[in-house]
């Protein structure tokens, strides 16, 4: 192995065109240019107060308890102390954004969409065979087998299989239309009978329905919501000229790392 070893900003770029990811980043930067100019447009400014919040909270979030721990950090992914600034302005000034288009908007757009944040707490189990799906379900009915014992059976992953197929908290939203109309029409705790889809047989246990309330989360999630499915749109709808030429990049000019 060399001692030293160099990798530019050219070959950087080349490997990122041969990893297929150039469509990404060019959508990641036009975010941020739409968002940067749609935040001049309406006025929104950040202080240095909220900026320094904002730093404080992203590097409680990496675990960079020290200045050493930041700098590490930022040595570790090639960042100066003003792209740190810029990566939690970016942050702020996109947060601060999303508030100003969309948070007057929650509160109708919550109860005009409330039955989609109906929740349930389920457990789960799929299976290929509608029949032994069928099988196992009137053995639960008849006292001969536990959901448990089903699920350590026949979930495969460790992980999930531990925990009994358990799906946690899910939105009407997130679920399929033939299970959504199953799990909140019962009367929990239920176990339903085996539901059918192009996918798989689900065997689903329903713990608890949780009705909607609009609290602080929810709210954030549906600004958040709204702003991703808006910045998409911006995106889709802006002519992105790039000016990608590799050739233009001298190797021996950007040295990025060496080992």
């Amino acid at each position: 192995m060399p001692e030293n070893l160099s990798i530019s900003s050219l070959e950087i770029i080349d490997k990122l065109k041969r990893s297929c990811e150039i469509p990404d980043i060019i959508e990641a930067i036009a975010s941020e240019k739409i968002i940067t100019e749609a935040a001049e447009k309406a006025g929104i400014e950040v202080t240095e107060a909220e900026l320094q919040q904002e730093g404080d909270k992203f590097r409680l979030e990496k675990k960079l308890a020290t200045a050493k721990d930041t700098w590490a950090w930022l040595d570790n992914h090639h960042l100066s102390i003003k792209d740190f600034e810029k990566l939690v302005y970016n942050s702020l000034i996109s947060k601060k954004l999303a508030d100003h288009l969309f948070a007057p908007q929650v509160e109708k757009y919550f109860y005009e969409n409330r039955l989609n944040y109906e929740a349930a707490v389920t457990y789960e189990v799929t299976f290929e065979d509608r029949d032994l799906a069928l099988e196992l379900f009137y053995g639960l009915e008849e006292g001969e087998i536990t959901f448990p014992e089903i699920a350590r059976m026949c979930i495969e992953e460790p992980e999930l299989r531990r925990t009994y197929g358990y799906q946690g908290i899910r939105y009407r939203k997130d679920l399929r239309p033939e299970i959504a109309a199953d799990v909140f029409a019962s009367s929990p705790p239920e176990i339903l009978k085996p539901i059918t889809t192009p996918k798989a047989v689900y065997l689903i246990w329903v713990e608890e329905l949780i009705q909607p309330e609009l609290d602080e989360k929810l709210r954030e999630e549906i600004i958040s919501e709204l702003f991703t499915s808006w910045l998409k749109k911006e995106v889709e709808f802006s002519n992105i000229a790039t000016e990608l030429d590799a050739d233009s990049i001298k190797p021996e000019d950007e040295v990025v790392k060496q080992v």
